[in-house]
């Protein structure tokens, strides 16, 4: 049987409330909370608001950790769980829209691989932010599960542990995350190519009438 994680050298300090084991912990940690945050929300303001209250969490659930896992992967399970909650409770909005990306990509021209399929572009780094944007577009379960597996590089069976899934779980969820980003690119792209077949056509008009 597998033996308890190894844990910070501060943690059974912080959970008898020794202030500044505590405040060890957050020093440890809080990199990877931000990270997380922004990741999953792409706002700066919102990300600083919920590591705070992802810190809150941790702290009033000190003495819940097992230790059956590593600490750091409770926590990273104590982030993105918040953060799922924060985005479902402000679905009414979304952080960032097909419509406003296509407005910024089109200054800077079509894509120039546009016979590329969306699995290519999906694992082009030079796409990088095209993928972060359309990301914003899912739902925040497969938002999260991307975010993990193919901007964190994170194995299967790591996310499993994080979340608390099944290895099955993982990988079904993750090929419904990629068909939805899939669906979500290609409208994207639909709307991009009619927005530049609408410019050429109204810098064409624009031209005849010189």
């Amino acid at each position: 049987m597998e033996g308890k994680k190894e844990q910070p050298q501060w943690l059974e300090r912080a959970r008898n409330n020794d202030m500044s084991a505590w405040e060890e912990l957050v020093k440890e940690n809080e990199r990877i909370v931000y990270h997380v945050a922004y990741r999953m929300l792409q706002n700066e303001e919102e990300a600083k608001d919920i590591s705070q209250e992802i810190f809150l969490k941790v702290y009033r659930n000190l003495k819940n950790f097992d230790g059956k896992s590593a600490f750091s992967t409770w926590i990273y399970r104590i982030a993105v769980n918040t953060c799922i909650d924060a985005i479902r409770k402000n679905k009414g909005r979304q952080t960032i829209s097909i419509e406003q990306t296509i407005e910024s990509t089109l200054h800077n021209e079509m894509p120039q691989q546009q016979e590329d399929t969306p699995e290519k572009a999906y694992l082009t780094k030079e796409n990088r932010t095209e993928i972060v944007e359309i990301i914003q577009c899912l739902s925040p379960e497969h938002r999260a599960m991307l975010l993990m597996r193919d901007m964190e590089d994170m194995t299967y069976g790591e996310i499993a542990e994080c979340l608390s899934l099944s290895l099955g779980t993982v990988k079904s969820r993750i090929a419904r995350a990629r068909e939805q980003f899939k669906k979500e690119f290609l409208k994207r792209k639909e709307l991009l190519q009619k927005r530049q077949r609408q410019k050429n056509r109204a810098e064409q008009k624009g031209g005849d009438e010189i």
